[in-house]
C-alpha cells in the first residue's frame, strides 16, 4: 500500500545556494518569469528545484537553491537546460533582470541525514496570479545562516558543530531544514562560476514570521546547549568573515516555506 510518506526524498547530494544581484525594480520580472517557467522547464532535466526567494534585507537580491543526484549529474542537467527551449525562450528576459548572478555556494550535506526533504507534491500549482508579489500566499520566512570556516580545520569538527547545532534546533523545537558543507569537487559546469574563495557550513531553517525567527534564535542562543557546547565549536572553525544570516521571503511556488509541522 502506497502511502504520501513515499513521495519524499532526501535531497541533494549536491546542492547550489544561489544570490543575484539585479537591477532596480526588476526582481517581480525574475520572480515571474521563475515561478512559471524554470521549476518544471529545470525538473524536467533532473535536477531538484528547492526554493526560490526574495531576499527580505535587499529588495534588489533574489536567491534560490536547487540540488543534483552527482557532479556529473549537475554537468548533464546545465548542459541539457541552458541549451534547450525553455532557456532559450525565456532566459533572455531573465538575463536582463541581473547585475551579477556569480555568488554561488557549491554545498552538499554534512550527512545522510542533514539534507533536506523533498516532497513535490506539496509545492503550489500554477496560477495565474503568482506574476503579483502581493497575490503571495504566506510561506513564513526561511533563514540561511552561513558560517565561514577558517583554512585548516578538520571536517570532522565541522561535522560535530553542525551536529552540535542539530541538537540545538530540537531543544528549541524550530524547524531545521537542512545542514550543509562547502563541496571542493571541481565545477563541471564552468560556464557557470561558483565561489571557490569560500568554506562555510551553511544551515538553513524556517520560521512563521521575522519575529518568530528573532524570539527564538535568542531563545536557542541562551540555551546551556548552545552556551556550552555549539558556541565554543563556531568560534573554533570560523573563518575572518562575518557570519551571514540571508532572511529569505518564499515566492508563491517556493517548495521551500515554513510549514505548521516539519516535513519528515
Amino acid at each position: 500500500m502506497s502511502n504520501a510518506s513515499e513521495s519524499v526524498e532526501t535531497c541533494c547530494p549536491i546542492v547550489e545556494l544561489r544570490q543575484y544581484t539585479l537591477k532596480p525594480g526588476a526582481r517581480e520580472t525574475l520572480v515571474r518569469v521563475f515561478d512559471e517557467h524554470f521549476i518544471e522547464g529545470q525538473e524536467r532535466t533532473g535536477m531538484r528545484i528547492l526554493g526560490q526567494f526574495r531576499d527580505l534585507s535587499d529588495s534588489n537580491r533574489f536567491v534560490w537553491l536547487r540540488g543534483f543526484s552527482t557532479m556529473e549529474a549537475r554537468r548533464q542537467a546545465l548542459s541539457d537546460f541552458y541549451s534547450g527551449p525553455v532557456w532559450k525562450e525565456h532566459g533572455p528576459v531573465a538575463n536582463e533582470t541581473m547585475i551579477d548572478s556569480d555568488n554561488v555556494l557549491l554545498l552538499r550535506p554534512v550527512d545522510a541525514q542533514a539534507g533536506f526533504a523533498f516532497d513535490p507534491s506539496l509545492r503550489p500549482p500554477m496560477s495565474t496570479s503568482s506574476a503579483s508579489g502581493a497575490s503571495d500566499e504566506p510561506g513564513g520566512v526561511v533563514v540561511a545562516t552561513i558560517y565561514h570556516v577558517s583554512p585548516g580545520v578538520s571536517p570532522q569538527l565541522v561535522e560535530s558543530a553542525a551536529n552540535e547545532i542539530q541538537a540545538a534546533f530540537t531543544e528549541a523545537r524550530a524547524t531545521l531544514l537542512a545542514r550543509l558543507v562547502t563541496e571542493h569537487a571541481p565545477n563541471t559546469f564552468p560556464s557557470l562560476p561558483v565561489r571557490e574563495d569560500v568554506d562555510a557550513i551553511v544551515w538553513l531553517a524556517s520560521y512563521a514570521s521575522e519575529e518568530e525567527y528573532r524570539k527564538t534564535t535568542a531563545r536557542m542562543m541562551s540555551l546551556p546547549l548552545w552556551k556550552a557546547r555549539v558556541e565554543p565549536k563556531l568560534e573554533i572553525i570560523r573563518g575572518d568573515a562575518s557570519p551571514e544570516a540571508l532572511l529569505l521571503q518564499p515566492t508563491r511556488r517556493s517548495l521551500l516555506r515554513h510549514r505548521s509541522a516539519p516535513d519528515r
